[in-house]
């Protein structure tokens, strides 16, 4: 594994180099992107547009960090892990979280944990997730839940919901570098997996097009649209947002700059996706309808990629009766690729 990550690193140089030279009930939606060039004809999919500075190929470009990962107060501990508040750095932010540390001998492989939409002015430190946080943990994975920047104690970057929230794609990446260079004898920082639900599903797809290879495995439940603007339509348009009409003064709408909605949507970019990826998702979800998933799942399969898309016939949005046995089928696919 640690050749992959070597690999990974090389890669994102390389294409840094290249670009240089020529970018339950509370989850919700992304907001919106950057003004683009003036519309040209389709480019293949896959291949950066001119970066604008809010894109996907912009931050395919960047040179990522993440260090710093920071144990603070224990918040429980019990037979099977500790529980603590957590720190790292992320491209310049401090990021807070919780991180689970499971008791035994390690070093133990692990999980970043991308949650769904809570309101930012209510959201406290893990939540999102706890359910997936004790299991995860019990299962014998170090598990670091990030709480994305201008959540609970991270710090502020007031241009991200104008900008389709694409920073907490950045957490995400931070926060897998700082567990891979934390240098702690409980983390495998070689055996890294990502996981994500509502919101958070749509932060891995975006991890899975702008890092390929940092990752080993990934699962999304629950996803949000791989479109921004189905995301905005859905979520925020109905309730009179008054962040959609800022997005479009600044972005433009899809009818004006067709351009820039591609360069924030990681189905452009299906063809660097080099993890496997599970999603699972409610036939019965009326919060993120089918739809989304199954495009998502034809898109990448179309690109060649090792996807695989399971329908949990009756549940919602929240999974209830059949939870236990997704995450059967959730950890015994992260065993298979971390284990």
């Amino acid at each position: 594994m640690r050749l992959r990550r070597t690999a990974w690193a090389a890669a994102g140089l390389l294409l840094t180099v290249a670009i240089g030279c020529t970018g339950g009930g509370d989850e919700g939606a992304p907001k919106a992107a950057p003004t683009s060039a003036p519309a040209t004809s389709e480019r293949p999919r896959g291949t950066p547009s001119p970066a604008d500075p809010v894109s996907l190929p912009a931050l395919m470009r960047s040179e990522h960090t993440g260090s710093g990962l920071r144990l603070g107060a224990v918040l429980d501990r019990n037979s099977a892990y500790t529980r603590y508040a957590v720190t790292y750095e992320a491209n310049g932010l401090t990021i807070s979280g919780i991180m689970n540390i499971p008791e035994g001998e390690g070093p133990f492989p692990a999980l970043v944990l991308a949650h769904g939409y809570i309101d930012p002015d209510a959201y406290f430190s893990g939540q999102g997730m706890p359910r997936e946080q004790d299991r995860l943990a019990r299962d014998g994975y170090v598990v670091l839940h990030t709480d994305y920047r201008n959540h609970a104690r991270s710090d502020k970057d007031p241009a991200n919901d104008v900008n389709l929230r694409l920073g907490y794609t950045e957490d995400v990446i931070g926060a897998a570098l700082a567990l891979r260079d934390s240098g702690r004898p409980e983390i495998d920082g070689d055996r890294l997996g990502l996981f994500g639900r509502s919101m958070g599903g749509g932060v891995v797809y975006n991890t899975l097009v702008v890092a390929p290879g940092l990752f080993d495995a990934a699962v999304a439940y629950a996803p949000v649209s791989a479109r921004p603007q189905e995301n905005i339509d859905r979520f925020q348009r109905p309730d009179g947002d008054p962040l959609v009409a800022e997005i479009e003064e600044k972005h433009g709408t899809p009818e004006e700059d067709p351009d820039f909605w591609r360069g924030v949507s990681p189905l452009t970019y299906a063809d660097r996706v080099s993890e496997p990826l599970l999603i699972q998702h409610g036939t019965a979800d009326d919060t993120c309808p089918l739809a989304w998933s199954r495009e998502v799942s034809a898109t990448f399969e179309e690109a060649g990629k090792d996807v695989e898309l399971r329908t949990v016939a009756g549940e919602g949005h929240t999974f209830g009766p059949r939870w236990a046995s997704e995450m059967d089928v959730t950890e015994a696919f992260f065993a298979r690729h971390l284990r």
